[in-house]
């Protein structure tokens, strides 16, 4: 059975082990929709269009747990959700690879689109999750971590 959240290692969970937890859940009968938000590595970067080759993830993956867990209890009170997910990858990562896995399953379509758009952006705000980009440009190949993310109360 997979746990509701957390950081895992590249290859260790996937799209089906994710639905099929939701499903097994006893109060299964109650739902009426499942999202899914898998977010996959770009082949350029967000800001010029540089080719990306490759992302290495890191995590800080004892805080990047608690917060991945206190957003989905937080989220899954919300009226009509039955389950929240946020399943966040780390290792190294090709182009269409995936990373993150976030699933909502509830009561009917309107409340599981808001609750999944909710979960993705908190996730990407709040979560010690740490992206090495890996690009080709003009300039040859280079590195860089990236930061688009502010944590709070690390």
């Amino acid at each position: 059975m997979v746990d509701r959240v957390g950081v895992h290692e590249k290859g260790s969970i996937n799209v089906n082990d994710i639905i099929e937890s939701i499903k097994c859940r006893e109060d299964f009968s109650s739902v009426g929709a499942i999202g899914l938000f898998i977010g996959v590595v770009r082949g350029e970067t967000s800001e010029g269009g540089v080719k990306v080759e490759k992302l290495s993830l890191e995590a800080y993956e004892e805080k990047a747990d608690e917060v991945l867990g206190s957003i989905c209890d937080d989220l899954s009170h919300k009226s009509g959700v039955v389950d929240v997910q946020i399943h966040h990858l780390v290792g190294d990562f090709n182009v269409g690879d995936d990373l993150v896995y976030v699933a909502v399953a509830g009561s009917h379509r309107e409340q599981v689109f808001s609750v999944l758009r909710e979960a993705v952006e908190r996730y990407k705000c709040e979560v010690p999750i740490f992206k090495k980009e890996y690009v080709v440009g003009e300039c040859g190949r280079s590195e860089s971590w990236v930061s688009e993310k502010r944590f709070h109360d690390l």
